[in-house]
């Protein structure tokens, strides 16, 4: 049996085909629901996802003849994906969502049905201005934590940390239930204040290529004390009057911008950890090191952190899976 892995985002697109828990082969467009958002139609989606299967089949030397089953997550199942799925409601673990996964004929995409996975959110019944911090969502993520909790054998309750454009923190209970989760938009923060502020020219339009643990922290402790916006004003004075080099300042930066999003985890009414809670972070690898460093750093957390290792298969792809084989489709 062959499984094909679609994961749709804002943006990209990418199709693995497995055989035996390995992937043989894998494709990428740079197509997601923000092309419908701005246009309105599903077409270029619907296109760039045929293309991205068949190329993907076609490096496989496989066909609609062979043995296979689709399987897709991620915004894909949002209001401006493909297909529309409801999220459901945290606690979610692999039960619940092998449950809610729906099994949809597309023959604009696929000869084959392809099956969706929903997303999850917040049970936070009504949201209002004075409540709304409890309410979070996700699509896609789901996935990556069924995936990191078979890939790690973890055991809940934890906090699992997702670095990205979107950076995800999701709580798991001792079920390893998603209970809930916690987005910022850290990584797209410090995207657009090192590439379209006054401190580009400071930053050398470059971002930290190694944690220089000093610097890091000092950020930190810079922002916990004056705040991310007097924080950022301060790399361009480090960048006059101070001799730090550029990764040091980018580092400065770094910690900073961490350091809004470490405060979301310990004061979140969405997550409500505790000190000893063990936590997992995942990413790449400059952003492990610097959640890692932080955390250790800060006296309020007490627990294990756990560092998923670099893994050329998607935790996605491993998740849906798992999820696939736990509903019996597999």
């Amino acid at each position: 049996m062959y499984v094909i892995t679609i994961d749709t985002g804002t943006t990209n697109t990418r199709v693995s085909v497995w055989k035996d828990n390995d992937i043989i082969a894998k494709s990428f467009q740079p197509v997601g629901v923000r092309d419908t958002a701005i246009s309105g139609s599903k077409n270029t989606l619907i296109n760039g996802v045929k293309v991205a299967i068949d190329d993907a089949m076609k490096q496989a030397n496989i066909t609609y003849n062979d043995p296979l089953i689709l399987l897709s997550s991620g915004m894909i199942t949002s209001n401006v994906g493909l297909y529309e799925l409801a999220h459901q409601i945290a606690p979610a673990g692999i039960t619940e969502l092998a449950q809610g996964m729906v099994k949809v004929d597309m023959p604009e995409v696929a000869e084959k049905p392809i099956w969706f996975v929903p997303g999850v959110r917040n049970n936070s019944q009504s949201v209002s201005v004075e409540n709304v911090e409890a309410m979070d969502i996700m699509r896609g993520e789901e996935t990556e934590v069924i995936g990191v909790v078979q890939s790690m054998n973890l055991q809940g309750p934890a906090l699992i940390i997702l670095p990205g454009s979107h950076s995800k923190f999701i709580r798991i209970d001792e079920k390893n239930r998603i209970t809930g989760c916690v987005t910022t938009i850290g990584g797209e923060l410090l995207d657009v204040i090192t590439q379209n502020t006054i401190l580009a020219s400071s930053l050398q339009h470059d971002f930290a290529d190694e944690i220089d643990r000093t610097a890091l922290l000092q950020g930190s402790r810079t922002c916990q004390k004056v705040g991310l916006s007097r924080s950022c004003f301060s790399v361009r004075i480090l960048d006059m009057f101070a001799h730090q080099s550029k990764n040091q300042k980018a580092n400065f930066l770094l910690g900073a911008v961490l350091s809004s999003d470490i405060s979301a985890i310990k004061n979140s009414d969405a997550l409500n950890i505790t000190p000893g809670m063990t936590i997992v972070i995942g990413g790449k690898r400059i952003l492990k090191e610097a959640f890692s460093t932080l955390i250790k750093d800060d006296s309020f957390f007490t627990g294990e952190i756990r560092v998923i290792d670099d893994n050329p298969k998607p935790l996605s792809g491993l998740g849906i899976i798992a999820l696939a084989r736990f509903k019996q489709l597999l």
